[in-house]
């Protein structure tokens, strides 16, 4: 695929992440900002996004011929507004629309999950798969699925809100309104909160991680405790194994329902590597429906880390501008 430079934006619960990336996947500029979190102004989030694709299109010029928006919330079919953003205070938020007054050249917005997926496929771990399931594992859990090259986005646009399947009914409150949700027991949110509670609480298992930090538990993030896990911390190891354990019930689920034959393991979390997905591995194998006469999904890390979002973005933003030209030219 070809058509010059596009701008990638991968919006997440804590950062606003862009690039600029060429036509094969390659990230040739970056940028980034802190989200305000739980900022109650949509405009704040959106005043960080104009500023980092400004940062971008300055340094890259005119080859910029679109931009991509990954949004972390349930983006409409329309692909234009954000329904509902757990993380952040988008309520029917006309993205696309508000960013394209702001900004020079097409605006295509997508899930930031799909986003990733896309990327994954294209250039990454599921090339070459023609059913794929990714889940992203960052302060909450995303998904997607692709069939033949198709993001399947779902009648309203939601399709692939894995993280907020209630594994637990009655279990922990989630951002959304609901109990239970899956994201609550297998992202880096439930990692660093499970820690941060046997610290609090004094557990000596904790010690060294509270050493770790000064004493200071409000201070412990979830890259601490994998690095922790790797160095042989056993309480660390321990932490990201139950992560790994709540990970391949969710996989056995959805294998369940959507059979693919990869999943696709993204999302900051994803970093832990086998500490986190050998323990999901284990635990999809003893859940999976029809185990032992059935053939099993592979389970593997992404390939393109952290940045998966934002050349997902960029690639399919290049596509759609590919495509108005196309038909305007017809």
């Amino acid at each position: 695929m070809s058509g010059g430079l596009s701008v990638g934006i991968d919006i997440g619960g804590t950062k606003v992440a862009g690039g600029v990336v060429d036509p094969d996947g390659l990230v040739v500029a970056r940028a980034r900002r802190d989200t305000p979190h739980r900022s109650t102004s949509p405009s704040v989030v959106e005043d960080t996004i104009v500023d980092v694709v400004a940062e971008l299109i300055d340094e890259a010029g005119d080859d910029v011929v679109a931009v991509g928006i990954g949004a972390a919330g349930f983006v409409a079919a329309d692909r234009a507004t954000v329904v509902f953003a757990p993380h952040l205070s988008w309520r029917d938020e006309p993205l696309e629309a508000n960013l394209q007054r702001r900004v020079p050249v097409p605006i295509s917005v997508d899930n930031d999950a799909n986003a990733a997926a896309w990327a994954e496929w294209r250039f990454g771990a599921a090339q070459g798969h023609s059913h794929v399931v990714m889940v992203n594992l960052g302060t909450g859990i995303g998904g997607a699925m692709i069939l033949d090259g198709q993001i399947m986005r779902g009648r309203y646009g939601i399709a692939g809100e894995f993280g907020h399947m209630q594994v637990v009914p009655g279990g922990q409150r989630c951002e959304c309104g609901n109990k239970g949700c899956w994201e609550q027991y297998a992202s880096g949110n439930a990692l660093v909160r499970e820690a941060r509670s046997m610290m609090t609480a004094g557990s000596p298992m904790a010690s060294d991680l509270l050493d770790l930090v000064g004493g200071d538990p409000s201070s412990l993030t979830g890259p601490m405790i994998t690095e922790a896990a790797r160095d042989g911390d056993a309480t660390a190891t321990e932490l990201l194994g139950e992560i790994g354990q709540w990970l391949g019930i969710g996989i056995a689920n959805l294998a369940a329902a959507f059979d693919p034959g990869v999943f696709v393991i993204g999302g900051g979390v994803s970093a832990a590597g086998d500490l986190l997905l050998e323990p999901a591995r284990a635990t999809f194998r003893r859940h999976l429906t029809g185990r032992g006469y059935r053939p099993e999904a592979r389970i593997v890390a992404a390939a393109l880390g952290n940045e998966a979002g934002l050349i997902g973005a960029a690639d399919l933003a290049r596509r759609d501008a590919l495509e108005r030209a196309a038909a305007e030219g017809a």
